[in-house]
């Protein structure tokens, strides 16, 4: 006979057991892996505190190559039973010593892997850098513990949590069979109501009330609502009716809201249109300006010149010296007129989206430096195969700024260094370029990609503080951000996003 057949009485004590057997079963499991999590994270942490207690150790044995002291420091691992292997490693990666001393080679890696603690195949396998505070890395310990003490935890705990569920299900069943016939008999009568009312249409019947608990409130529920089913159908059918006249207000306050965000809109787009306006005017502004500077600029230039030529002889050296400087502040101001220009064009340029070899456009970046400055010997390191979809001559832009700024201030280090790569951040690809010049103050990082803000004066390096805007509002084009990090004397990373 299926479950649903059985009688109440039975249906009561098989559901009691089965609940009382699946929270037991629950309680247990969630129990014995409470205990094995724990278990496991403790010998983690302590696997951890041995590893950094050891590396710290062995960082004298590392620097001075003395295995003597590495075996001895390794020895006292004979006090720790779970540890089954472990090894120094130099700095390059060459095995040091081992514990024990006679563990076969192939028990230990060939060389270290990334530092941290994990469980591989039974085992915890920790890596701990040696090394001592602000200098640089001297080796690795390795350390394998086996989980025995995790096992005991697990079996221990299997075998309370089967007790105890053994013990409460026959305590569970002894209660069940006494107490469910208190459950039964209400609603054994109630059911006979129900059947009565159901077969003859009898809303006169009545359910006798056998307690005042749950099931006799439940029994009064069950007589007061046949004396109100025909108030609930009025009810109902008022409900309806007001119902519809909620629909119906909905239904204009939507049109309404619906009229309202129309209405936003079109002042959206007539405020970009004026937005597009007033940008193709002040592009045009710009450039009116800055061709109209160029004439005057241009004869300031030339007379200048005309006089040092032809009446150079005439002039004492403050007066040439004023003149040298009159042309290079034209010279100069003609430069920020064309990089203007330059800023207004990467602003009014249409976007083309194509693959691009970033690894390729970078190394014909490098080689125009190289052949602009080719008594300079810099270290170039451009990572292969950096590729994205963008546009190619913006793209350009960007590198040749980038690699321009990190040629220049670079200039007065030696070695010199310069790197164009890819990373993460923030779970995206970044690309960067870094180099080890005269670096900048992280204080006044904002001010970087603002136009014409400089870190560093014009007689210490030259530029008009633009190309920084340029790379800003190119990336800004292409839905990324751009950003660096740095430090005086130290070199500089910026980094960009597409």
């Amino acid at each position: 006979m299926a479950f649903r057949d059985w009688p109440i009485r039975q249906k009561l004590t098989a559901i009691l057991l089965v609940i009382s057997g699946l929270v037991l079963l629950l309680t247990s499991a969630a129990f014995a892996t409470y205990e094995v999590l724990t278990i496991r994270r403790r010998t983690v942490a302590n696997l951890a505190t041995l590893g950094r207690v050891l590396a710290a150790n062995s960082t004298a044995a590392l620097a001075f190559a003395n295995a003597a002291d590495a075996r001895e420091i390794l020895s006292a691992l004979r006090a720790e039973p779970h540890i089954i292997a472990a090894g120094l490693y130099t700095q390059d990666g060459r095995l040091f010593t081992r514990y024990p001393a006679d563990l076969p080679d192939d028990a230990l890696p060939a060389s270290p892997e990334m530092d941290g603690y994990r469980f591989e195949r039974g085992y915890i396998i920790g890596l701990e850098p040696v090394a001592e505070a602000g200098n640089p890395r001297l080796g690795t310990l390795y350390l394998k513990s086996d989980l025995k003490a995790v096992s005991r935890t697990l079996r221990l705990s299997v075998a309370i949590g089967a007790s105890v569920l053994a013990i409460s299900l026959l305590a569970a069943y002894v209660l069940a069979a006494l107490l469910q016939g208190r459950i039964s008999q209400p609603i054994t009568a109630l059911a006979d109501a129900a059947a009565a009312v159901s077969a003859r249409q009898d809303y006169s019947v009545r359910a006798p009330k056998v307690g005042a608990d749950e099931l006799g409130a439940l029994t009064d529920a069950f007589n007061q609502m046949l004396g109100r089913i025909e108030e609930q159908e009025r009810a109902l059918r008022a409900s309806k009716d007001e119902l519809q006249r909620y629909a119906s207000e909905l239904e204009r306050r939507v049109a309404e809201r619906t009229h309202e965000l129309e209405e936003r809109n079109q002042a959206l787009r007539r405020n970009a249109a004026e937005l597009s306006a007033a940008n193709t005017e002040l592009d045009a502004f710009a450039y009116s300006v800055s061709h109209d500077l160029r004439a005057p600029l241009r004869s300031i230039d030339g007379f200048s010149q005309a006089l040092l030529e032809e009446y150079g002889g005439r002039l004492d050296d403050a007066a040439r010296g004023h003149l040298d400087r009159v042309r290079a502040a034209s010279q100069r101001m003609a430069q920020l007129i064309d990089d203007l220009l330059g800023l207004s064009r990467v602003t009014r340029a249409e976007l083309r989206h194509e693959r691009v070899d970033l690894s390729a456009l970078a190394q014909s970046v490098v080689a125009e430096l190289r052949g602009r400055d080719q008594e300079r010997a810099v270290e170039i390191a451009i990572a292969p195969d950096l590729t994205v979809e963008a546009d190619p001559d913006l793209l350009r832009v960007v590198l040749e700024n980038l690699l321009a700024n990190a040629w220049k201030y670079t200039a007065k280090r030696s070695p010199a260094r310069i790197e164009f790569g890819l990373t993460r951040h923030d779970g995206k690809s970044a690309f960067y370029v870094r180099d080890n010049g005269a670096g900048f103050d992280m204080a006044y990082a904002n001010k970087l990609f603002g136009a014409f803000q400089r870190l560093h004066s014009s007689r210490e390096f030259e530029g008009t503080g633009i190309g920084l805007a340029t790379v800003q509002r190119i990336v800004h084009r292409h839905g990324g951000k751009v950003w660096a990090e740095g430090a005086v004397g130290q070199g500089a990373t910026f980094y960009f996003t597409l």
